[in-house]
């Protein structure tokens, strides 16, 4: 399925056979194609790219499709590493997290530094921690995968 290229966000990079490596929903997922195009938010001479995850209803492009500024793309993977690497240790605390000290990292980015942290606002912490911790075992080989791939990519970079 083509992205479409007649819309706000334009296209420049695409792969539009997402929806066969999507995962577990990989052959069965909504999200047909992912691109890095011009992002839709731009306004006359200032331009930004974004990512954008294109998803399908069967009958038309979904308004649940997704556009990212490419910073906040490497941001979700610098929490998604940050996260994985805490939990390869969590089995040490009780209840899979330290409560006494739900701040896992301080990430310095900029002149801050992004803060990870266990939600301990959440009132069902001690129960979401014990299946988000299934669902990453579960997902252990789809994600090891992408960390492998994106490891090997960054090397070749030089970073």
């Amino acid at each position: 399925m083509k992205i479409p290229t007649t819309l706000k966000h334009k296209p420049v990079i695409v792969c539009e056979n997402y929806e066969n490596v999507d995962g577990k929903y990989a052959y069965d997922s909504d999200a047909k194609g992912i691109s890095l195009g011009l992002a839709q938010w731009n306004e006359r001479g200032k331009v930004d790219i974004s990512a954008k995850v294109w998803r399908h209803t069967g009958e038309k492009w979904s308004r649940q499709s997704e556009e990212l500024p490419l910073h906040r793309v490497l941001d979700l993977a610098i929490l998604v590493c940050r996260t994985l690497h805490y939990f390869q240790d969590a089995y040490r605390y009780e209840k899979g997290y330290d409560p006494a000290k739900p701040v896992i990292d301080r990430v310095g980015l900029q002149g801050d530094a992004m803060t990870v942290a266990v939600c301990l606002e959440n009132e069902k912490i001690d129960e979401d921690i014990r299946l988000f911790q299934e669902v990453l075992s579960r997902d252990g080989e789809i994600l090891g995968e992408r960390l492998r791939t994106l490891a090997r990519i960054l090397k070749e970079m030089g970073y």
